[in-house]
């Protein structure tokens, strides 16, 4: 049915036809919308059979949600930014154990200093947690990937988190195809999910000595790539049911002789789009990635993707501090052995504008082989310039008195 609602709105009707049967969420950030239309829905008894509990704290949020996972709930929660930080035991907890709990994250940035805008610096930290992480590029997609993960998570016994672009995607008004009930019960079956063992005061910490602790994280890895052979034929499924595209691995743009290819996961790919077509009007020889399972990373298929590409930029909306782009060991180890130049474009941190003409200017830099390894979008290097004085006009005070 399409429809022209709140993006939040919308989201809250498609969570709520997965029949979930525990909510437990914390208010904050970029998601208490989700949130309060679920609560709504709870009370007014359009959401049936759903307890909707309100609590303290974002760890106790997936602590809950652990407990009612565990019980046999389908069980669903959203958090973002500091939350998803502050609940960052539980979430390993809750892959250990195997639950398979659907999380939104509406990313957005770290503090400090204090910021409440889109980047990935929230979900990004969190990857190696054992999670599968999916990342929607546009209001459909977010909405269409839930009910993709409702059915992953509980084919795999592992959570999934949909990570959104918070204030980017559902907080506008589109025009969105909310799928009907019985489209949704066709495409997901009910739950039927048990926990392999009870969860309970001791078995939600149980002890693993060096004898068997590395076959317990190779379960873990295990789920990941039974993930990667069940995430395709997901999307393919939910193609034929619903009629549209969503989801998978990844998605290709004009890549058939491409020699650059740009490789990026979110909402910024739609801009990455609109500046290959600018340039590709102008005669280069461009195209791009966008990843839509961070994890698991699909190695191979990008391999695939990429392997006729002269040069990759990948543009990154988190840093790893010290290092460089977190995306780009992926793609650098996907490529490992091929003769690809891999550049890192650290880009939109903290909600800052990616424009499409500082775009347009990047790719025509890397066309040209004018990018080095790492490259900060749109520095303002003359305020970085001020601080790094200031520093060490400061530090030669200090050392002068002391």
């Amino acid at each position: 049915m399409v429809e022209r609602p709140d993006g939040c709105a919308a989201l809250a009707e498609t969570i709520s036809r997965c029949r979930p049967q525990m909510i437990c969420a914390y208010p904050d950030r970029a998601h208490p919308r989700i949130l309060d239309t679920l609560r709504a829905m709870a009370i007014d008894g359009t959401l049936a059979g759903c307890d909707v509990v309100d609590v303290e704290s974002d760890a106790a949020a997936m602590s809950v949600a652990i407990g009612a996972s565990g019980a046999g709930a389908r069980t669903y929660t959203v958090t973002a930014g500091q939350g998803l930080l502050s609940m960052a035991a539980a979430v390993f907890d809750a892959a250990g154990l195997g639950l398979p709990i659907v999380m939104t994250v509406g990313d957005c940035a770290n503090n400090p200093p204090t910021n409440t805008w889109n980047d990935h610096t929230d979900s990004m930290p969190m990857r190696d947690a054992g999670w599968i992480q999916l990342y929607a590029e546009t209001d459909q997609e977010a909405l269409d990937l839930h009910i993709q993960a409702f059915r992953l998570a509980e084919a795999i016994a592992c959570p999934v988190m949909v990570c959104i672009d918070g204030y980017r995607l559902a907080h506008g008004c589109d025009r969105l195809d909310v799928p009907a009930q019985r489209q949704v019960d066709d495409y997901l079956p009910r739950y039927g999910y048990r926990p392999v063992a009870k969860v309970g005061v001791r078995s939600t910490r149980v002890m693993a000595g060096p004898e068997t602790f590395m076959e317990r994280c190779y379960l873990a890895h295990h789920k990941q790539l039974r993930a990667l052979a069940a995430i395709p034929k997901l999307a393919d499924d939910f193609r034929a049911q619903f009629g549209r595209p969503s989801g998978g691995l990844l998605k290709t743009y004009r890549l058939d002789d491409a020699e650059t290819v740009v490789v990026g996961l979110g909402s910024v790919c739609g801009t990455i789009r609109n500046a290959v077509d600018e340039l590709r009007r102008a005669g280069a020889r461009i195209g791009c990635v966008s990843i839509g399972s961070f994890r698991p990373f699909p190695s191979c298929a990008l391999r695939d993707a990429l392997q006729h590409a002269r040069r990759v930029v990948v543009i990154e909306r988190s840093l790893a501090v010290g290092l460089s782009g977190i995306v780009s060991d992926g793609v650098r180890e996907a490529l490992s052995g091929l003769p690809v130049n891999t550049h890192t474009v650290i880009a939109g941190l903290g909600g800052r504008a990616i424009p499409a003409t500082s775009l347009r200017q990047l790719f025509e830099d890397a066309a040209a082989d004018g990018l080095g390894q790492t490259t900060f979008l749109d520095l303002n290097a003359d305020l970085v310039a001020r601080q790094l004085e200031c520093e060490a006009q400061s530090r030669s005070s200090e050392s002068a008195t002391l």
